[in-house]
């Protein structure tokens, strides 16, 4: 008797009037999710149906531990339990299931134990322990699998080297042990493995070199070492022409030097080939055949020009090339067979590129483009990807400018450290990113940059820009999150509107000519953490109302005319997540703010052994600031969410040091110099 319910689509509790049919040969619930046992539902099904030969139950919720009485089904040739929320520990006996062709236990993340032990006497083929908790060393006794043909041991716990026994399973088309906890060398084993279609020893931590017997696989399709320890050269074969179906090569993240082997240009089937971060050197050779679809040779040390072959791979859609010494100059042109290119990174090489009459038809799919760290200069017309680009990266060049920025889907525009001028370039609507600091940039900033609602980052620092500031900037939009205006010549006051429901994470408005007041708006910002006001000519009294922020972890408002006595606060606990404080050089005066200094608990008894360091910031933005440590000013370009420090220097503060400043036991930086203390 046979039951297929496979991919029925039903939910609920199996009923366990099932485990009654005790003349079922068959039963397969496969991909029903949502199904599930009733509690001993599964243990009975096991005890009463004696006869089943294939039990699929993948996807059902079975949530038990894995049964020891199906160990002992002498007729089981097919059992497939992945995906079934087992947990406990796999049985450690000796499996006697002399018929058994298919285990799949993948995907029970709760499931531990061994790799189980067969006998000689079996009929494996397939075996899938994947995504599973278990652990230890492969025994020698998996040399008895010589039926097997596939294996899938990846992301488990298992270590220790590979047992030489796994030369004896001469029948083995697919071995997967990536993301294990491997070590040792790979050892000489595949002469016998020449029916091996798929190789993946990827992140684990294998040492020394790729055993020369690799060249015996002549069935090979994809190979897959990335993420290893691996070192030396890569081997060359005795029949270059031994690899026809190679069609995938990832062996980045490895330690591999010298220069890249002849034969890798020339594979007929090859689609993707990942040589990076390792250490690599010479020229990129010329590829023989049009098959790839993507390469990676990025983070090693090629030099020279890049090779023409490449610009004829009309299936390439990725093509990563940064962080070598690549030069030389890139005609816009040699793009035009390039129709199916979405992501292109040349960064960090020293490139030049020239434009070509008809270069604004290039790229015309291309999402992702990195040309960062290079020597582009000159005014830029190419338009490339108008309606695709999401991502442009032409920071650290010699760029004097552009004709337009047409790009109607664009969601990171990075201009900074280049040498652009005149007006600011009016950033297209879609943008949630626009950086074009550290250039030359001139004039006001019109009201009209407003309309770019979604802008989540704006950063405009270190330009010449000059006027006052519009008034709209205050309510820009409730996705702004980061305003950089420092380092410009701005005048007038600071905007008086911030509305409530804003974003704004980062305010830095140092080193301008601002006057007048701190809006009192700025407690609608709860998001802050970053506010910088230093060095502009801000006229007033201390702003004690921020400490009502719960985020605020900077505040700089050094060098300005701020004055008085800093008041006592209504505020419960204020300012308890500042860490980095800098009101040196102004005009405050009376005693030191003993308040403030006791509820700053940000200072206080961290525990850095048990506080995860980052730097303040998000995936593609990160604070910086400028401290004065024993009187030499410091850029810190990142800010460590542990550093701390208190600058109180060159004002009339009097009185006595509060003896709650030893309670600020994390403290790394403190000046009180220059007051009547």
């Amino acid at each position: 008797m046979h039951l297929n319910l496979s991919y029925s689509g039903f939910s609920g509790l199996i009923s366990p009037e099932i485990s009654h049919l005790s003349n079922l040969v068959s039963l397969d619930l496969y991909r029903n999710r949502g199904a599930e046992f009733a509690r001993d539902g599964f243990d009975s099904l096991v005890q009463n149906l004696t006869k089943l030969q294939k039990l699929h139950l993948s996807g059902i919720s079975i949530s038990s531990v894995f049964p020891n009485s199906l160990l002992n089904r002498s007729s089981l040739i097919s059992l497939n339990l992945s995906l079934c929320g087992l947990h406990g520990r796999f049985p450690d006996n000796d499996i006697h299931l002399p018929k058994l062709e298919l285990l799949s236990l993948w995907e029970n993340s709760n499931l531990n134990g061994n790799f189980p032990r067969f006998s000689e006497n079996n009929s494996l083929i397939n075996m899938d322990l994947s995504f599973t908790n278990f652990s230890g060393e492969l025994p020698a006794s998996m040399g008895n699998l010589k039926s097997l043909q596939t294996l899938d041991l990846s992301d488990c716990q298992f270590f220790g080297s590979i047992p030489t026994s796994l030369e004896n399973l001469n029948q083995i088309t697919s071995l997967s042990l990536d993301g294990n906890h491997f070590s040792g060398k790979i050892p000489n084993i595949f002469d016998n493995l020449r029916n091996l279609i798929s190789l993946s020893l990827s992140w684990n931590n294998f040492s020394g070199q790729i055993p020369s017997s690799i060249g015996n696989l002549t069935n090979l399709y994809g190979l897959y070492f990335s993420h290893n320890q691996l070192e030396g050269a890569i081997p060359s074969l005795e029949n270059e022409n031994g690899f026809s179906s190679l069609s995938f090569v990832r062996l980045g993240y490895n330690l591999f030097n010298g220069t890249i082997p002849s034969w890798l240009y020339t594979l007929p089937s090859l689609v993707e080939l990942d040589l990076s971060h390792n250490k690599f050197i010479g020229h990129i050779g010329e590829f023989q055949f049009y098959s790839l679809e993507k390469i990676d040779l990025s983070m090693n040390e090629l030099h020279g020009s890049i090779p023409t072959s490449i610009f004829e791979l009309v299936n390439l859609s990725s093509l990563k090339l940064f962080s070598n010494n690549l030069s030389g100059v890139l005609e816009t042109s040699k793009f035009e067979k390039l129709i199916n290119l979405t992501y292109l990174d040349l960064s960090n090489n020293m490139l030049l590129l020239t434009m070509s009459v008809h270069s604004n038809s290039m790229l015309p799919n291309i999402q992702i483009l990195d040309l960062s760290h290079n020597n582009i200069s000159g005014i830029l017309s190419w338009n490339v990807g108008k309606d695709t680009l999401r991502y442009l990266n032409l920071s650290y060049n010699l760029i004097s400018g552009f004709e337009m920025l047409p790009w109607s889907s664009m969601e990171i525009l990075d201009l900074h450290s280049n040498l652009l001028q005149g007006p600011l370039p009016t950033p297209p609507n879609s943008k949630f990113f626009f950086s074009v600091s550290h250039n030359k940039l001139s004039g006001e900033i019109a009201p009209l940059i407003c309309k770019a609602s979604s802008m989540s980052v704006l950063d405009l620092s270190s330009n010449n820009f000059g006027g006052m500031l519009p008034h709209c900037l205050g309510n820009f939009g409730k996705d702004l999150s980061v305003l950089n205006l420092q380092r410009n010549q701005f005048h007038g006051t600071i905007p008086q509107t911030f509305l409530k429901g804003n974003s704004i994470r980062t305010l830095d408005f140092n080193g301008n000519q601002l006057e007048g007041q701190v809006p009192r708006s700025l407690i609608n910002c709860r998001e802050l953490e970053v506010l910088d006001l230093g060095n502009n000519k801000i006229n007033y009294m201390f702003p004690l109302w921020l400490g009502a922020l719960p985020k605020l972890h900077v505040l700089i408002l050094r060098s300005n005319h701020f004055h008085g006595h800093i008041e006592f606060s209504k505020i419960k606990s204020p300012f308890m997540s500042l860490r980095i404080i800098d009101l040196a050089h102004n005009d405050f005066k009376g005693y030191l703010p003993e308040m403030y200094l006791r509820s700053l608990k940000a200072i206080m008894n961290i525990d850095e052994g048990n506080v995860t360091r980052r730097y303040m910031g998000d995936t593609y933005y990160e604070d910086s600031t400028v401290v004065t440590i024993k009187g030499l000013e410091m850029e810190f370009v990142k800010i460590l969410n542990t550093f701390t420090t208190i600058d109180l220097s060159n004002n009339k503060f009097q009185g006595e040091i509060p003896e709650c400043i030893g309670n600020l036991n994390s403290l790394r930086g403190l000046n009180l110099s220059n007051n009547y203390c």
